[in-house]
């Protein structure tokens, strides 16, 4: 049996960052664990009066905590939704997420400039599509031309479930391009939403290929005071 490594929680800690930055004792730590996942699960889960997410395309939410109040970064293809008649959206978010955690509370978005390129955002879109019992194969087709027209350098989709209302689950995959899963210098996104439909659950996991992590980020700045190093930067091992 194969064993299957999360890709972002292969490279947190090398190449991305935590996603909750903070430190907290022993005694506060549980909590403060608990009051993140609150947080996500609140924002994620949130539906409309007619059943529609109230904060749709969020890849993903940081958390950052000082002394005085919880910071809680919202990453969105739909910044400009959630930001509209002046704000009040976030302000009843805000006001919400207070009431459930009895923290102060300071909202910031952040606009997703490529949504084709995001992963998760990509598997929500995926469910939302065979919600509306379109055909699994096509939408796994049109969505892969999207990603390499976007610029992916590859991309891996596979379904599991009861694909196209059959009695017996199975998993259907799809891949164009390459994903070099087990490389770390590769800047591998992962997503995954699970789509209630009619026979069951559908699974959905989205991997995208969006190139290497370049070590040479800060190297404009460092030639400016004549600090370029010749070699590597740094080695990383695992």
């Amino acid at each position: 049996m194969g064993q299957k490594v999360n890709p972002v929680g292969y490279r947190t800690g090398i190449f991305l960052g935590w996603k909750s930055r903070w430190y907290a004792s022993k005694k506060e730590f549980g909590e403060l664990l608990v009051e993140d996942q609150k947080i996500r699960r609140f924002v994620k889960t949130r539906k409309t009066t007619k059943g529609f997410a109230m904060y749709p395309l969020i890849s993903k939410i940081e958390i950052e905590r000082t002394r005085d109040e919880v910071k809680v970064i919202l990453f969105s293809g739909r910044a400009r939704d959630l930001s509209k008649n002046n704000g009040k959206n976030i302000e009843e978010l805000q006001e919400d997420l207070q009431n459930l955690i009895g923290r102060r509370i300071s909202i910031e978005v952040k606009e997703v400039a490529t949504p084709h390129l995001v992963a998760q955002l990509v598997a929500e879109d995926i469910g939302e599509r065979l919600v509306k019992r379109e055909g699994f194969r096509r939408v796994m087709k049109r969505t892969i031309e999207q990603a390499m027209e976007q610029g992916a350098k590859g991309i891996k989709i596979q379904l599991s479930g009861r694909l196209g209302g059959a009695e017996m689950s199975r998993t259907e995959k799809a891949i164009e391009g390459s994903i070099p899963l087990s490389t770390l210098r590769a800047n591998i996104d992962y997503g995954f939403h699970e789509a209630k439909i009619a026979q069951g659950h559908i699974g959905i996991q989205v991997w995208i290929n969006l190139g290497e992590y370049s070590e040479g980020k800060n190297d404009g700045v460092d030639a400016e005071t004549n600090k370029t190093s010749k070699g590597p930067k740094r080695t990383y091992k695992r």
